[in-house]
C-alpha cells in the first residue's frame, strides 16, 4: 500500500499550519538562518515502526537542506534505544518540524505496534485482523496505512466502497430480506454486500437473502461458533463488537474469518520516540 503524496503533504502542511502561525518566535529570534545542527530520532518502547518516510516529507515541506538518513523502515520491529533516523541541516527547519514529525510517527507507529499485538494474538487461525471507519478525521488513509504495517487488513475506506447494512439501515427499511433485495437492484455487480446480525434468526435471514458478508455484532462466543457451524462457508463471517486483548483469541477460534476492532485506530496509545540532539551512527 502506498499513500498518495499529494494526501500526505495536505495532511503534513495542515498540520503544519495548525503549530505554526506565520513564524516561530522562540526559533526565528534565537538562531540564525545558516545555523546548523546534527539530530537524530531514537524509540523509547519496543514495537512496530511506521511513518518514517512520513516524518521524513515534514522536514522537506518546512524548508529546503535537511539530510534525512532513514534507519528503520516501516513494518519492522524495533526494540528500546534503537536509532530509527539521522539528520542534519538547517537548525531552525529541525526545530519547526521536530514536533509535527513525532506526532504522526508516534500516532501511526502505536497503531502499527497495536495491529501486531492482535495479529500475534490470533496467529495460528483462520481469522484477519480488520480496522473500521472509526478513525481520526483528516488522516484515514494513514491510519490504515498503518495497519497494514502491523499486519492487518484494511475494511471499508469510506461508504462508497462497499454496502454495509448495519441495525438502523436494516430497521428504516422493515427487515434484512427487503433491504437486501432493493440493494441488490440498485448496486453495480462489484459491489459486496455486508449484513450486521444480533442474533442467530437475523444470521438465518441474511442467509436465505445470500449476503456476501455477515457480521456477528457482540455475539458471545458460543453464539459465534454456533454461527460458524450454521453458515458453513456460505459467507464470510465478522465478528466485531467489544474485543479485548483477552477476548481475541477466543473469538478467532470461533472459526470467524474477519476480527474488525475500531480500537485500532479510535483510542490507540502512541509510540514513544524522541528526537534527540546530537550525532548518532
Amino acid at each position: 500500500m502506498q499513500l498518495l503524496q499529494s494526501y500526505v503533504d495536505e495532511v503534513i502542511l495542515r498540520a503544519l499550519h495548525e503549530d505554526i502561525t506565520g513564524m516561530d518566535v522562540t526559533t526565528d529570534f534565537l538562531l540564525s538562518e545558516a545555523h546548523e545542527s546534527d539530530a537524530y530520532l531514537m524509540a523509547k518502547d519496543e514495537g512496530v515502526l511506521c511513518g518514517m518516510e512520513i516524518a521524513k516529507r515534514v522536514f522537506d515541506l518546512v524548508g529546503a537542506g535537511v539530510s534525512f538518513e532513514i534507519l528503520k523502515n516501516d513494518g519492522e520491529s524495533v526494540q528500546y534505544g534503537e536509532i530509527l533516523a539521522v539528520m542534519h541541516g538547517g537548525t531552525r527547519t529541525l526545530l519547526k518540524g521536530e514536533r509535527t514529525a513525532l506526532n504522526l510517527l508516534q500516532h501511526l507507529s502505536g497503531i502499527a505496534t497495536e495491529t501486531r499485538r492482535c495479529v500475534d494474538i490470533v496467529a495460528g487461525t483462520k481469522a484477519s485482523i480488520a480496522d473500521t471507519r472509526k478513525t481520526t478525521v483528516g488522516i484515514r488513509a494513514m491510519q490504515k496505512y498503518a495497519v497494514r504495517c502491523g499486519g492487518g487488513r484494511n475494511h471499508r475506506f469510506n461508504l462508497s466502497d462497499g454496502a454495509m447494512l448495519k441495525d438502523n439501515h436494516i430497521d428504516a427499511c422493515g427487515g434484512i430480506l427487503p433491504a437486501i433485495t432493493q440493494l441488490r437492484a440498485q448496486i453495480g455487480h462489484m459491489v459486496r454486500i455486508e449484513v450486521e446480525v444480533r442474533t442467530l434468526d437475523e444470521l438465518q435471514q441474511a442467509l436465505d437473502a445470500k449476503a456476501d458478508i455477515i457480521m456477528l455484532d457482540n455475539m458471545d462466543c458460543a453464539t459465534m461458533k454456533e454461527a460458524v457451524r450454521i453458515t458453513d462457508g456460505r459467507a464470510l463471517l465478522e465478528a466485531s463488537g467489544g474485543i479485548t486483548h483477552d477476548t481475541l483469541r477466543g473469538v478467532a477460534e470461533t472459526g470467524v474469518d474477519i476480527i474488525s476492532i475500531g480500537a485500532l485506530t479510535h483510542s490507540v496509545k502512541a509510540f514513544d520516540i524522541s528526537m534527540k540532539w546530537g550525532k548518532r551512527e
